[in-house]
């Protein structure tokens, strides 16, 4: 990788902890049947992938329905409108049945995120207080 004239190369702290969850499988309710799921990988960088990284957060619920994800392993449309069919996202959140760009900052953070949405949407379906 070429360093560009201006670029932070400040090493993520937090990504080699979001590496180690590959593959990782956590039960969150057994009698609920919700789980959690880490996919992360390292992968050139690319539009796609600027910060070099394949990845997929979820939540299932008991039907193995996805609840919530965050992934770039598709691109999405910014917005809607004649604006959002030309620009791209590859990061982006699954919520539900929605689906929308996510601005990637770091590892810490996307796992944050995560984390924060799983909470949501558990506490809405009466799983957490």
């Amino acid at each position: 990788m070429k360093r560009k004239a201006g670029e932070d190369w400040t090493r993520d702290a937090s990504l080699d902890t979001l590496l180690d969850l590959d593959g990782t499988v956590l039960v969150i309710d057994e009698k609920g049947g919700y789980w959690v799921k880490f996919e992360v990988r390292r992968v050139d960088v690319t539009s796609a992938r600027p910060h070099g990284l394949h990845y997929s957060l979820t939540l299932h619920g008991n039907a193995n329905e996805r609840l919530v994800g965050f992934d770039n392993a598709h691109g999405v449309r910014r917005s809607a409108g004649p604006g959002g069919k030309r620009r791209t996202a590859y990061d982006h959140k699954h919520r539900l049945r929605t689906i929308g760009p996510y601005e990637y900052r770091d590892a810490a953070a996307l796992l944050s995120d995560f984390w924060t949405e799983v909470d949501a949407v558990l506490t809405e379906r009466g799983v957490l207080p």
